[in-house]
């Protein structure tokens, strides 16, 4: 009969009889390959391979504290920050750690219980978490945690992510052309900071610069939404200036600018949000609001680094991640 137990796996004693080396050059080895020379590395390597050898990294991170690796949670949700997430990974990777994303649905309540075991299991060095958890940023169960408070619990930006500055600088800008009468096509405000944010900046700039409104669309952040508003316009509208709640939107307004027989820029001037790669090669271009999200990214793993290094903090960026793109989709009304 065929034994069907699992094999026991190798020791790093047995590592070391195989090579014909002491344990404690194959614990060398295992951190740092290039300490050795390169026959005695060539004969660990062969016996590593040959047994399968598995570090345990929990033990190991006991006696070192040092694993190389970082984890990073967030909540679960349709909006995965793809850019950010990238960006992080790489920030570390530079610095030579290991990154484990963890999705966890639920609260703060879950994801917090998800950063106790993690911190208490050994295997990080650090955590940032990008949604809320009720820990707060400093050294918890011995490793370092940040909370960054970019997302939500249904991964919708906050703090920079839904500041609504750009808008009035879009508004300032387009009224500068010589635009006097916009319409808002807004995301879906009841639901994300972001949206909001930018409606609440819109009416109160429109009313500051004396500008006249044809007034708020609630969208849904789809060029559905956009396309619709631009169609329910009355024949004899005034309105030469759209700003739209984000790039697909916008996207819908210049659409249904078209469907009624306007161009773009000249009847019609269009500003998104987001400089997504098919605004940049449509036609029009579209003027939109950059996002460097990858900036974030960056700033948050430079944040937990400095935890786990004892250093002070980075001092904040002092440019914003938000900036205007300008490009064909918005100019000068056309006279009469």
């Amino acid at each position: 009969m065929t034994d069907a137990s699992p094999k026991r796996p190798a020791t790093i004693h047995e590592v070391a009889s195989l090579a014909g080396v002491s344990h404690t050059t194959v614990s060398r080895y295992l951190q740092d390959k290039d300490s050795l020379k390169p026959k005695t590395r060539v004969k660990v390597e062969f016996a590593v391979k040959t047994l399968d050898y598995r570090p345990n990294l929990v033990a190991r991170s006991m006696r070192t504290r040092h694993t190389n690796r970082l984890a990073i949670v967030l909540a679960s949700g349709a909006h995965f920050p793809g850019r950010l997430l990238a960006a992080a990974s790489r920030t570390a990777h530079e610095a030579g750690y290991q990154v484990e994303i963890v999705s966890v649905e639920g609260g703060p309540a879950a994801r917090s219980a998800r950063v106790d075991e993690l911190a208490r299991s050994g295997q990080v060095e650090g955590i940032l978490a990008l949604s809320p958890i009720s820990l707060k940023g400093r050294k918890t169960n011995r490793v370092p945690i940040v909370e960054s408070g970019t997302y939500d619990d249904k991964l919708h930006g906050l703090a920079e992510l839904a500041d609504a500055t750009e808008v009035r600088e879009i508004i300032e800008y387009l009224a500068s052309l010589g635009h006097r009468t916009f319409l808002h096509v807004s995301g879906d405000t009841a639901n994300f900071a972001s949206a909001r944010n930018r409606r609440d900046v819109y009416l109160e700039t429109i009313e500051r610069l004396g500008l006249e409104s044809a007034g708020v669309v609630d969208g849904d952040w789809k060029a559905q939404c956009g396309y619709d508003a631009i169609l329910a316009l009355p024949p004899d509208t005034t309105v030469t200036a759209v700003v739209a709640a984000n790039d697909v939107v916008a996207m819908g307004v210049v659409r249904g600018a078209l469907a009624r027989g306007w161009t773009v820029p000249g009847d019609l001037s269009v500003f998104g949000w987001d400089d997504e790669e098919m605004g940049r090669f449509s036609t029009p271009s579209l003027s939109t609001v950059a996002v460097d999200r990858e900036a974030q990214g960056r700033v948050a793993i430079h944040q937990l680094l400095a935890e786990i290094r004892g250093e002070p903090a980075p001092p904040p960026p002092t440019e914003t991640i938000n900036h205007l793109v300008f490009r064909e989709s918005t100019a000068p009304p056309r006279q009469g």
